[in-house]
């Protein structure tokens, strides 16, 4: 497998230990102290084992920096030493000696993109149409499902987005058939035998929520609830009560029997796990804006999101950002009203602004969807620079996912996930020319060996390019 990478993971075994005791046994000192509290959950029962890949200590010179939180530095330095950046800043930021170098003249450094809406893994690929695992389209609510357990680690399509589109993080989302459709799973985009060895350590947990045209078409078809719109919120609604009282059982200090749907729910309610909320039309995001509040749960994103642009004071006054495609319309009812300039008047009210992809070939182009939102805000007259549009790409997708401490922006201290591109990455000729993930070269366009495909590919027809 010359030029392959191999990848290895770290098994971490569980215990699980069992109490008893009867009431016949004899009185000890300790007979009348409380009972022990029921064990306590554990909140991680499949652990990350990514482990960041050998790299060398790092520095990019003479080059033109987007910083992810809408700074630009012409003729910057960039320098990163084992998984982290060290240091960023102008001309005259020291380079350490004995540290590789690569001049960036004419070329631009962004940090590693991220794609906050992905189904790598788990739905259908061109290349591999039998893995469709998304949707657990049984009941109207399965909060009880997690997308890392269809993953497919040799999806094909995480070699691409990686080369073609500079991909570093994506989330991965359960489909949008249900109301409640599962726990989404932030992975690093590196190679690796299993899930676990590409979940980002530390990434909290996501909820798929879908309102709207989908869960009731669905079931409605099937003659059962919900039906309208009006039954996707009772549904909602209902269920949120039920979160409630388990919660509220959970945290008695009692025993209680665990409900894997509710401890997805219990744990939004705590505060721990986000909400990734599929929905397209601007009453219908208001409406779940309201019961967020009304059962104390914030939304962290609006996906798809067409009509954001309606609310726009609204999104930003509640902290939403709307995760949206540049130019998607028309394919179904809820898309009608979809403008290209909702992003531009997204970002000039203020409100937080993601591009996203849903889309196994988008994914790697996303900085192509950025500069086509760019391009007609502009036109609409509004004054983005280049910087903050690659801040839909970057830093606000971290925070909406809550990783935005550890990755996102290039800041000293955060992972060293980086792309090199070969011009502006708003321009439609631009490529990656490197790729970095926590400092290790992964993607080299120069070097055939750092051109990876999935094992799944090797031996295939036209294995080893990248497509």
């Amino acid at each position: 497998m010359t030029g392959r990478f191999r990848w290895s993971i770290l098994a971490a075994p569980l215990a699980l230990i069992a109490c008893s005791n009867t009431s016949e046994a004899p009185k000890s000192a300790s007979a009348d102290a409380p009972a022990e509290k029921p064990a306590k959950l554990n909140k991680d029962p499949y652990p990350s084992t990514y482990k960041p890949y050998p790299g060398v200590a790092t520095a990019i010179r003479n080059v033109t920096i987007f910083d992810g939180e809408g700074g630009r530095i012409d003729n910057g330095v960039v320098f990163f030493a084992g998984d982290k950046i060290q240091s960023v800043g102008g001309p005259d930021t020291p380079i350490p000696a004995d540290v590789a170098v690569f001049d960036g003249n004419g070329k631009f450094v962004t940090p590693g993109i991220i794609d906050i809406h992905s189904h790598l893994g788990d739905y259908p690929t061109p290349s591999v149409d039998a893995h469709d695992d998304g949707n657990e389209a049984t009941s109207p609510t399965t909060p009880e499902v997690w997308a890392e357990h269809s993953v497919w680690p040799q999806d094909p399509g995480f070699s691409r987005a990686l080369a073609n589109g500079g991909i570093t993080t994506l989330q991965i989302l359960p489909g949008s058939a249900n109301l409640m459709g599962g726990r989404s799973v932030v992975l690093k985009n590196v190679y690796a035998r299993t899930v676990q060895g590409m979940k980002f350590p530390g990434a909290p947990y996501g909820l798929k929520m879908a309102c709207g045209e989908n869960p009731k078409r669905v079931y409605g078809a099937r003659g059962r609830m919900p039906s309208t719109r009006m039954g996707n919120l009772a549904v909602n609604r209902q269920t949120w009560i039920k979160a409630q009282e388990y919660r509220k059982k959970r945290d008695s200090g009692k025993d209680y029997t665990r409900d894997i749907g509710m401890e997805t729910l219990a744990g939004v309610l705590d505060g721990d796990i986000t909400i990734q909320n599929h929905c397209y039309r601007a009453d219908e995001m208001a409406i779940v804006l309201d019961m967020a509040k009304e059962f104390g749960y914030k939304v962290s994103t609006f996906h798809h999101a067409v009509e954001s642009y309606k609310i726009a004071d609204l999104l930003r006054e509640n902290g939403v950002c709307s995760a949206v495609w540049a130019d998607w319309w028309g394919f179904k009812m809820e898309a009608y009203d979809a403008i290209p300039e909702n992003a531009g008047i997204l970002h000039n009210a203020g409100a937080c602004v993601i591009i996203h992809s849903d889309d196994e070939n988008q994914i790697q182009r996303l900085n192509q969807e950025a500069a086509k939102a760019l391009s007609d805000a502009r036109r609409m007259g509004f004054q983005i620079s280049d910087a903050d549009a690659i801040r839909w790409l970057t830093y606000n997708p971290a925070k909406a996912m809550g990783i935005d401490k550890m990755t996102g922006s290039l800041k000293p201290g955060k992972m060293a996930d980086l792309v090199l591109w070969n011009g502006n990455p708003l321009s439609v000729y631009s490529r990656p020319e490197k790729v970095w993930v926590d400092g290790a070269l992964l993607f080299d366009a120069a070097d055939a060996k750092r051109r990876p495909v999935s094992d799944f590919e090797l031996g295939q027809p036209g294995e080893g390019d990248v497509k």
